[in-house]
């Protein structure tokens, strides 16, 4: 399989092929494995598959919980740095916001300090 190519074409029950969106790939050292997540670009649902591949470019399946979980903490990590960067706007709306409800408390404090000196 070409890892440079953005869709992998896999084989479904019935046999036919179904070429689909690669999200990315990655490699992990402690399974020894390549896998890639991938979308099907015709399915509204959004699910994102997951499967290891040889170095030959043979898909397999994952059955092991551990790699379950490796799997999802490394997409969780791509989706927070993929919505860190889109969101960075709203970001710092929100900083802006809190900001000015920090100087409006501190002004409020402020009179009270110099209410009780006189």
């Amino acid at each position: 399989m070409n890892t440079d190519e953005k869709t992998i074409i896999v084989i479904n029950d019935d046999g036919t092929e179904q070429a689909m969106d690669i999200l990315f790939t990655f490699e992990d050292d402690t399974f020894k494995k390549s896998y890639v997540l991938y979308i099907n670009p015709e399915d509204e649902s959004g699910e994102v598959f997951v499967s290891s591949y040889t170095p030959e470019g043979e898909l397999e399946s994952i059955t092991d919980e551990k790699e379950w979980e490796m799997i999802e903490e490394v997409f969780n990590a791509f989706i927070i740095k993929h919505e860190e960067g889109h969101d960075h706007d709203h970001d710092h709306d929100h900083d802006h916001d809190h900001d000015h409800d920090h100087d409006h408390h501190h002004d409020h404090d402020h009179d009270h300090d110099h209410s009780h000196e006189h």
